[in-house]
């Protein structure tokens, strides 16, 4: 019996929320982050679990769907609806989405597979250059 990407999603959202932001399974010890965003087309409140990595007060996930030839429907969302929220551990901060570019992709990729090698597995599968996107805390008002 497979299980859907929706199931999955909700299954690792309640053991994020359950764990104070720490999930196992194949997100053992990797650092999660959820990212709450708006749908491009429907306009519906979406939630997915990335994998991120801090970097100066920044938050920066990857669209590698896996090594996928496609972007993942988050990428499309925050491109054109890139107000957000976060939430890290126990904090929900709210963000804003940009897309790392030229050397700062690459600076930040390059980091996370040497962190996370399934990362630089991913790039060898497609095609594509995987968006970086980097999720930058707004100043509270």
């Amino acid at each position: 019996m497979s299980t859907s990407p929706e199931d999955f999603n909700a299954r690792i959202i309640d053991e994020f929320h359950s764990n104070e932001g720490r999930v196992g399974g194949t997100f053992e010890g990797m650092p999660i982050l959820l990212l709450h965003h708006t749908g491009a087309r429907s306009g519906r409140d979406r939630i997915n679990p990335l994998a991120y990595q801090s970097d100066g007060g920044r938050y920066v996930v990857f669209a590698s769907k896996g090594g996928a030839p496609t972007n993942p429907d988050w990428y499309h969302n925050l491109k054109a609806n890139p107000d957000i929220t976060i939430e890290v551990g126990t904090d929900t901060i709210p963000a804003v989405a940009s897309e790392a570019t030229g050397e700062e992709r690459d600076r930040l990729y390059r980091t996370q597979s040497e962190r996370i090698p399934q990362f630089g597995e991913y790039e060898e599968r497609t095609e594509r250059k995987i968006p970086v996107m980097v999720l930058t805390p707004r100043a509270a008002a």
